[in-house]
């Protein structure tokens, strides 16, 4: 007997939306619908699995590879899918918000790949979901352009040729979509809407156009978590008469759980999978959620002291690159999240040659690819990568067989020879509250001190407030960090912006409620999951 047909979802508390029907069709919301009766309660129990795991590292202060999945480890016979012809060549990636004018400049960019972004860049508002969906609909079929009002200039599409290959990235696991529920008014979590809506609309699009639906699947905390999506995408392609191993799915592994299971994650979506991406400011971020209350061999320094050239960093990037390799998928390096300065060449000629150092050690090293967030840097990452490869799409045949990381390669954080920093306290408050006021406006990239920053940053920020505070440290000025020291700092941090902005811009913003939310979550003895939840009961719209 046929399962009962789904009950149609409910759009609350949203304002209509131009066009948003384009987006929202009754046959749309059905498969949305559908995909959450079968997968919701898989994913509830597995955020509770998180919980579970979470207790488990608090208590003994350690994670291994492991040992029930050891046989698929060493297996050297099986290998994921091969890569399509649109993503054999992954050198340089360019990421970003699915805006009107980003989605524009990202595929005209030069990059080989956009990151599509509904998650970290992205803050998820109602417009944001259901407008980004359009934008990208609209790419496809060539009937997008933007005109700046401001400058007057006018954005259109290069020829399709031209034109970068999109990886959508929906939102993580752990994140509902609350403008959308069920008859029951549970809401659908937003990684199946972003998945749903994209896949609904385009899968077909993109097939017609010599390429297919590929994603970035963020926040994954275990093959488990991997096997689910597997699942989803078995299902959605079935539903839709779209041909199986049609989805590519690239893994971020940004947390140190994930680092354990690389090769698992793989395997459960060997038949989908195209890579894996080594996604540093959520890694770190991850780190400390994990390890908050494992004393002082866990403490990171300030977030900008912790390189990629960090042992424990290095160990991890470096079992990526082999894993992949040996598995036939691609790697793929981390961000390059500097923003050029129209004013500035001295800044801009010291950060093109730390970006030039990073991206020929990423080459050299042998990703096959890597992450900018600007346009700009688009040629200096290629120049990077077109030094290695050449000719060659990819460098997959690099296996990096020397290369051996032990289980405590990974969390040997006290390796680093590097200490908090009054200097790093500052610039987490600073960081912190002018993401948050940014992103409580509906804006998830945000730049900031020549930096893109997005939701990964603002955690690494608050997280590491929370971190020190917690363990006492005393900084390179000989105080202590205390609760009240980072209240301190905040309160002199807001009135530096009150008097940089001005009174109307400041009482315009939300930077009182950024302050104040900031500080809930770096100093509440109960440390929030993720900054993005709290936040997200505070967004509008």
């Amino acid at each position: 007997m046929s399962a009962p047909a789904p009950s149609p979802l409910a759009i609350v508390d949203a304002e209509p939306l131009p066009r948003q029907e384009e987006v929202l069709s009754e046959t749309a919301l059905a498969f949305l619908a559908e995909l959450h009766r079968r997968f919701t309660p898989r994913r509830d129990e597995l955020l509770a699995r998180r919980a579970e795991r979470r207790a488990e590292i608090a208590r003994t202060s350690t994670l291994d590879f492991l040992p029930e999945t050891a046989a698929i480890r060493a297996d050297d016979s099986w290998k994921v899918a091969p890569a399509p012809p649109a993503l054999e060549d992954r050198r340089v990636e360019i990421t970003g918000p699915t805006d009107r004018k980003m989605t524009i400049n990202a595929l005209n960019s030069g990059a080989r790949v956009w990151l599509a972004d509904f998650e970290d860049a992205s803050a998820p508002t109602w417009e944001n979901v259901v407008t980004g969906q359009l934008n990208l609909i609209n790419a496809y079929t060539r009937s997008i352009d933007f005109t700046d009002e401001r400058t007057g200039k006018t954005y259109a599409l290069r020829p399709d040729e031209e034109l970068a290959t999109v990886v959508m990235r929906p939102r993580g696991w752990h994140l509902d979509e609350r403008h959308l529920t069920d008859a029951d008014g549970t809401p659908v979590p937003g990684a199946l809407v972003d998945f749903g809506l994209y896949f609904f609309h385009n899968a077909q699009r993109l097939l017609d156009l010599g390429k297919g639906p590929y994603f970035y699947l963020p926040k994954t905390e275990s093959h488990l978590e991997a096997r689910l999506w597997n699942d989803v995408f078995v299902f959605a392609q079935d539903h839709l008469g779209i041909p199986q191993g049609t989805v590519r799915a690239t893994v971020l592994i940004e947390t140190i759980t994930a680092a354990y299971e690389m090769e698992e994650i793989l395997y459960e979506l060997r038949d989908h999978a195209s890579g894996l991406n080594a996604g540093r400011w959520d890694y770190l971020f991850s780190i400390v959620k994990n390890f908050r209350d494992g004393g002082p061999k866990f403490v990171l320094p300030d977030r900008n002291a912790v390189t990629m050239t960090a042992p424990f960093m290095r160990a991890y990037t470096e079992l990526l690159v082999r894993t992949c390799h040996k598995r036939g998928a691609h790697a793929i390096g981390g961000m390059a999240a500097f923003i050029p300065s129209r004013r500035d060449e001295e800044v801009n000629k010291v950060a093109f040659e730390k970006v030039k150092a990073d991206k020929d050690r990423e080459a050299n090293d042998g990703f096959d690819g890597s992450w900018v967030a600007h346009p700009d840097l688009v040629p200096i990452a290629m120049e990077s990568f077109d030094r290695v490869l050449g000719d060659r799409p990819n460098q997959k045949d690099r296996l990096r067989e020397d290369v051996d990381v032990k289980a405590e390669d990974l969390i040997a954080i006290d390796s680093l020879d590097a200490s908090p920093t009054y200097a790093g306290l500052v610039n987490a408050v600073q960081v912190g509250i002018r993401y948050i006021e940014a992103w409580l406006r509906g804006l998830g990239a945000v730049a900031i001190f020549n930096l893109m920053e997005d939701a990964a940053t603002a955690e690494i920020s608050r997280s590491q407030i929370w971190q020190w505070i917690n363990a006492g440290v005393v900084l390179d000025n000989g105080e202590r960090v205390t609760a009240e020291l980072a209240r301190k700092v905040a309160a002199e941090e807001l009135a530096n912006i009150r008097a940089e902005t001005g009174e109307e811009a400041f009482a315009a913003g939300n930077w009182q409620q950024a302050h104040d939310l900031l500080l809930k979550v770096a100093l509440d003895e109960d440390y929030a999951d993720f900054l993005t939840l709290p936040a997200y009961e505070q967004l509008k719209g």
